[in-house]
């Protein structure tokens, strides 16, 4: 996928705020931290569209990115971050999940988890609630540069049984710092773009 123009069109707390139009849109959940940035920078080789930060709790909006004119990456706010009052997790997850049931220009769901760890209860949670919907989902296992190569199909292994994983959805092995991923998790997003 060659990327010609990405842009932040806005940050979004409520529906009247989503962009208009019909453009399909690609939702990026995970916890807090997992780096959701880093994988949208990663994909369209920006350095710094998307902000990241060191940081947990840092994307408090719906960031919409539009890229090359024709599709939207939408930033979630992470989960799972505790240093947020009860009431403001609750206030994000509301947002979150208005924006989840609602939409129908979203097409698929990219949730992100931590290679390196057993996906979280909150990842599972987050599993199991896009599956309830049916909002199609493809997971990434982030951070794979961490891990020495051969034990990746090890923690792929892991982290499918914790989120007793559907085979017929896809798991994509990922690096922000390497680009592992990259081009198998486009191949996978370019029929939601184009259907």
């Amino acid at each position: 996928m060659k990327i010609t123009a990405a842009e932040i069109i806005i940050s979004a707390v409520k529906p009247e705020q989503y962009p208009k139009g019909s453009l399909p849109e690609i939702a990026l959940a995970g916890r807090s931290n997992v780096g959701k940035s880093s994988l949208i920078n990663k994909m369209i080789q920006r350095k710094a569209l998307a902000r990241t930060s060191s940081k947990p709790g840092k994307t408090q909006t719906l960031n919409f990115y539009l890229i090359n004119e024709s599709f939207y990456f939408v930033d979630l706010p992470g989960y799972g971050y505790a240093k947020v009052s009860k009431k403001q997790r609750e206030q994000w997850a509301k947002m979150i999940e208005e924006y989840l049931i609602s939409r129908e220009e979203l097409k698929v769901v990219i949730l992100i988890t931590d290679l390196r760890h057993p996906p979280t209860k909150d990842d599972k949670l987050m599993y199991d609630w896009l599956k309830y919907y049916q909002i199609p989902v493809i997971v990434i296992g982030t951070k794979a540069d961490k891990i020495p190569k051969g034990k990746w199909d090890k923690h792929k292994k892991i982290a499918k049984e914790t989120l007793e994983f559907d085979p017929s959805d896809k798991f994509v092995i990922f690096s922000a710092e390497t680009g592992l991923g990259k081009d198998q998790l486009w191949n996978e997003l370019l029929g939601y773009i184009k259907n």
